[in-house]
């Protein structure tokens, strides 16, 4: 078929043609919106899953709600060892200057500006190299930085105080800021702490700031581990593969839009080439709507694509995660996956290995630290991405 029609998307955070499966997250987020415009007390929020389940593809869809609602909105995306300070400053910049020209006191959006450039600038180099204030940070704020808010050089008490400013501004203006965490799991533990703290103080406050994040199935240990309260101070949602009616639905409606439908036997091997993950759906599609001759499509069609959208899967979802790891972690990994899919005790892959547990430590670290795997429990580890076990298994020794 013609692949320029194609309906089909695969890709990392790309919003698919159908975003199936997610209407009770969608819906949930909806109340959090309306009830924090309301003035009601409510959390931020949390999503966690596995790679390739699309929770930067409902990140975004959130922050389109958050936007039609007209609410000023900033996303940053976390790294390991990068301290968010200056990532929260550009995202609510770009928040509040989404929020300023329904501001009737530009003033007052002028000594916010002040707040937000002193918040940015206390954070230490990049480098480490030296004390906070040495560096200019340059967002295009043509205010100077103010003094004695927001610029203390401990970054939980300058993020409450950012925080709660920027709710102050957008009160001003009847609306809310959603600031967008993604990869949340990755965020400093200091880092993390400071960013529980600042959201506590709002939800004493009432204030219309709330942060939506995205994260592997490990961030709520993560941000209890930060702070006690956090289990309370989120609305955690876990999402994961689709459920067959909705991997149909993510086939089937973009589909029929172009006048194509696929056969009942077609759907079900879809189903269980794809295990209903949604980035697979979308992979096993693509590849299956080139090969196809034309509509309906049929099961023997899945069959001469299958191999093809495998052998791109090998090499760019789960190859290019595999490359990333050292020799040593690659051997981690191979023992973990003879052990089977679920989550396994890491003594197990030390009696696998013949090695003392202690001996692996910085194999399984440099794992965690690369998103590879996770901590699924104490003791316990799983792959971050689904059927990497399954892709280990079939590769050389």
């Amino acid at each position: 078929m013609d692949p320029v029609r194609n309906p089909y998307a695969p890709g990392a955070g790309q919003r698919p043609p159908e975003l199936a499966g997610r209407d009770r997250e969608l819906r949930q987020f909806e109340v959090v919106l309306e009830r924090v415009a309301r003035g009601r007390p409510e959390r931020s929020m949390i999503v966690t899953g596995l790679r390739g389940v699309g929770k930067t593809v409902l990140l975004n869809a959130f922050r389109s709600m958050a936007i039609q609602r007209l609410w000023g909105t900033g996303k940053i995306e976390a790294r390991p060892d990068q301290s968010i300070r200056r990532p929260v400053a550009s995202a609510l910049h770009r928040a509040v200057r989404e929020l300023a020209p329904r501001h009737r006191a530009p003033d007052r959006i002028d000594a916010f500006l002040g707040v937000l450039k002193a918040f940015a600038q206390a954070g230490e180099e990049p480098s480490g190299a030296s004390k906070a204030r040495a560096h200019r940070w340059q967002p295009g704020i043509d205010v100077p930085a103010a003094r004695g808010r927001a610029d203390s050089g401990d970054l939980e008490i300058d993020l409450t105080e950012l925080f709660v400013d920027a709710a102050s501004v957008a009160t001003d203006v009847g609306a809310g800021i959603a600031l967008f965490v993604d990869e949340m799991q990755d965020v400093p533990a200091d880092d993390v702490s400071a960013l529980c703290a600042a959201c506590h103080e709002l939800s004493q406050v009432g204030g219309p700031l709330i942060v939506v994040g995205a994260g592997l199935p490990h961030l709520p240990a993560v941000l209890s581990a930060s702070k006690s309260y956090s289990e309370r101070l989120f609305r955690y949602a876990r999402i994961d593969r689709l459920d067959r009616e909705s991997a149909d639905h993510a086939l089937l409606a973009p589909a029929e839009r172009e006048e194509v439908t696929f056969t009942q036997d077609a759907l079900d091997a879809l189903y269980g080439a794809a295990d209903g993950y949604p980035y697979f759906v979308q992979a096993y599609a693509k590849v299956v709507w080139d090969v196809a001759p034309g509509s309906p499509i049929t099961a023997d069609d899945i069959k001469v694509a299958a191999p093809e959208a495998e052998s791109e899967l090998a090499v760019g979802f789960f190859g290019s995660r595999y490359e990333r790891a050292t020799p040593a972690e690659r051997d981690y990994m191979r023992a973990m996956a003879m052990l089977g899919d679920d989550p396994v005790p890491t003594a197990a892959v030390a009696e696998e290995l013949g090695r003392k547990p202690s001996s692996l430590s910085p194999a399984r670290d440099g794992l965690i630290k690369k998103g590879l795997i996770y901590s699924a429990e104490r003791g316990m580890i799983a792959f971050t991405v689904p059927h990497f076990g399954t892709f280990l298994r079939s590769q050389p020794g």
